[in-house]
């Protein structure tokens, strides 16, 4: 972010390492991405659910290192700082390719708060469940409604909207990234002693659920697509390689520092999914919940699956904030462009909260922020299915994000011949990603056409 050369202007010295950026990565990927792998391993079985987390690692680890060499332009070295994604784009594949990128990615933001919505929303629920079956019975009915616990996250977000922005959020942010590792490593726990337990024995295979048996061969269809949207979701955190390497101090090299720190974050990211995806579909077997921490795969001791739940919904009051800020931003930048004589747009009034002291208020952005949160976890309440949520957002997102600008910026940048063997191989790359994308995206869909067949929406 700051200048130490002749190239990087800026007043904030830039200090970062291999080490801070490693640990930036792995912050950004661990989150609640990783409670649907167990589900998804068990639509692919042994083999499918292995291959696909070693592939999106690869080809995630693979267009990683082409960002880190698009973030000086034209020369990797010495060239001007892209110090954001955006920036990277626009300075490397123009105006048009920008937008498109632009609306991929605040596609991701917002499909992420709506998502964040509902997850949140079927963790408090699971700790409620937990503590009904602990005291009345695993066969007790404990159903309860998650809209009534939307509306209360909803509102929580509302008075964390109005946080003026992400600079003033970095605890939250902290705080956040500690729950999803506390998160990750309960449900890894809980599943190894659900292996362990005496008697245990569920019906694993390496091709997943038994056509026929288990599933139709329509239904089994639908769900590889969607367990590979799942998995796309969960590696799809490209978008922020650039701002991480904008941190690295300029010697050695930012490119050469970013591709170790992805190599060590992604490795690190993946072992991690691995555990939460296969040691889960081990506890599991074919019967593997769509959110391995709230589908009651576990019963006990309840108070570690509340724990557990717990950290999922501090996690992800920070995520909505982290997403939906951006956000935010962008749309109070263009009001105040298009209106800056405008007193509704530009004046603050100071507001004295107790215990939190004098709160300088704008009133464009409380309606503007309000409304944001309330049609976000409107459109929760309307679609609450949280692994074809979950699979949607992955597979809109992954391909533009995670596959295809890096790969357009790289053949820009190297300016390699067209229809050598290395252009070939990359383009077939390109096609074989956005057909998966585009399954995902069907799948998706079709199972939350299904979903809406039988759901109430709005039912308290």
């Amino acid at each position: 972010m700051a200048q130490e050369n002749n190239l990087d202007n800026g007043e904030i010295k830039r200090t970062g390492t291999w080490l801070t950026a490693s640990a930036h990565i792995v912050t950004t990927a661990i989150g609640s991405g990783v409670l649907s792998l167990a589900w998804a391993v068990a639509q692919l079985g042994w083999i499918g659910g292995t291959a696909a987390l070693i592939i999106f690692s690869l080809v995630t680890l693979l267009t990683s290192f082409l960002m880190a060499d698009c973030y000086r332009y034209p020369d990797p070295l010495h060239g001007n700082r892209n110090p954001t994604y955006m920036k990277m784009v626009k300075t490397v594949l123009g105006g048009v390719q920008y937008k498109f990128c632009g609306l991929a990615q605040y596609t991701n933001l917002i499909g992420c708060t709506i998502g964040y919505t509902l997850t949140a929303a079927i963790s408090m629920v699971a700790m409620i469940k937990s503590n009904c079956f602990h005291k009345f019975g695993q066969q007790a009915d404990c159903n309860i409604s998650n809209n009534k616990f939307m509306v209360f996250f909803g509102i929580t977000e509302i008075f964390l909207s109005q946080i003026p922005n992400l600079h003033d959020l970095s605890w939250l942010s902290i705080l956040a990234a500690i729950m999803s590792f506390g998160y990750s490593f309960i449900g890894v726990g809980l599943s190894i002693a659900k292996i362990a337990e005496k008697g245990h024995h569920v019906k694993t295979g390496l091709t997943g659920l038994v056509v026929g048996v288990e599933v139709t061969r329509t239904e089994k269809v639908w769900n590889i697509f969607q367990a590979i949207a799942n998995i796309a979701f969960a590696y799809t955190f490209s978008t922020v390689i650039a701002e991480i390497e904008d941190t690295l101090k300029p010697s050695p090299p930012e490119n050469q520092v970013m591709k170790t720190a992805s190599l060590i974050g992604i490795t690190s990211s993946t072992i991690l999914y691995a555990s939460c995806g296969l040691v889960g579909y081990a506890a599991f077997g074919n019967e593997a919940p769509g959110n391995f921490l709230t589908g009651f795969g576990f019963y006990e001791p309840f108070w570690l699956v509340d724990i557990g739940n717990l950290f999922i919904i501090i996690h992800l009051v920070g995520a909505y904030q982290v997403y939906a800020q951006p956000v935010f931003s962008i749309a109070e930048s263009w009001a105040n462009t298009r209106w800056p004589q405008s007193k509704f747009m530009t004046k603050e009034y100071n507001a004295r909260i107790p215990l939190v002291g004098t709160w300088r208020i704008n009133m464009f952005k409380l309606i503007w922020r309000t409304i944001y949160v309330v049609l976000t976890t409107l459109i929760a309440m309307i679609f609450p299915f949280f692994n074809n949520i979950v699979g949607l957002i992955g597979a809109l997102t992954f391909f533009p994000l995670t596959v295809y600008f890096p790969i357009e910026m790289y053949l820009v940048r190297s300016k390699m011949p067209k229809y050598s063997l290395e252009w070939i191989g990359i383009r077939l790359l390109v096609g074989v990603c956005l057909m998966v994308a585009l399954i995902g995206v069907i799948a998706s869909i079709q199972g939350i056409i299904l979903g809406l067949k039988t759901y109430k929406p709005f039912k308290f």
